[in-house]
C-alpha cells in the first residue's frame, strides 16, 4: 500500500516536500475505488458493500439522445480547433523559419558553457 501511493503522490509533489497534504485525500480515494484482480473490487465496496460516492449520481440504463448530440456536437469543435490549431502552426513555422539561422552540431562528450542566470538559487543549494 505505501509503495502504490508513494508512486501516486511522486507525480504530484515538488522538490521541496510541500504539496503532498493537499493530495492525500485525492490519493485515499484513489487507493480505496481502485479494483483488485485478485478481488474483483474496490476495497471500498468489500468494506462498505458499495461503491464510493464521487458527487453525483451516474445514469446506468438506457440511452440519452441528448448525450449522443453533445458528443457529435464536441467532436466538431475538437475538429474545426484541430484545424485552426495546425494552420496557426504552419504559420508560426514558416514566420520562424525565415529568421532560423543553423546551429552548430554538438556530439556526445563535447564540452559547453552553461549559463545559470535562470536556475533557481534553490535548485543551487540542493
Amino acid at each position: 500500500m505505501n509503495q502504490e501511493l508513494e508512486q501516486y503522490l511522486q507525480i504530484f509533489i515538488d522538490h521541496r516536500q510541500e504539496q503532498w497534504p493537499d493530495w492525500l485525500g485525492t490519493a485515499e480515494f484513489v487507493y480505496n475505488n481502485k479494483v483488485y484482480s485478485s478481488m474483483k473490487t474496490s476495497l471500498f465496496k468489500a468494506n462498505y458493500g458499495q461503491d464510493p460516492r464521487i458527487g453525483f449520481e451516474m445514469r446506468k440504463k438506457g440511452k440519452y439522445e441528448g448525450a449522443h448530440k453533445f458528443v457529435e456536437k464536441m467532436k466538431g469543435i475538437q475538429k474545426e480547433a484541430k484545424a485552426a490549431l495546425e494552420k496557426a502552426q504552419e504559420e508560426m513555422k514558416k514566420y520562424i523559419d525565415k529568421k532560423r539561422a543553423e546551429v552548430d552540431k554538438y556530439k556526445v562528450e563535447n564540452l559547453v558553457m552553461l549559463s545559470t542566470r535562470d536556475l533557481k538559487y534553490q535548485m543551487i543549494r540542493r
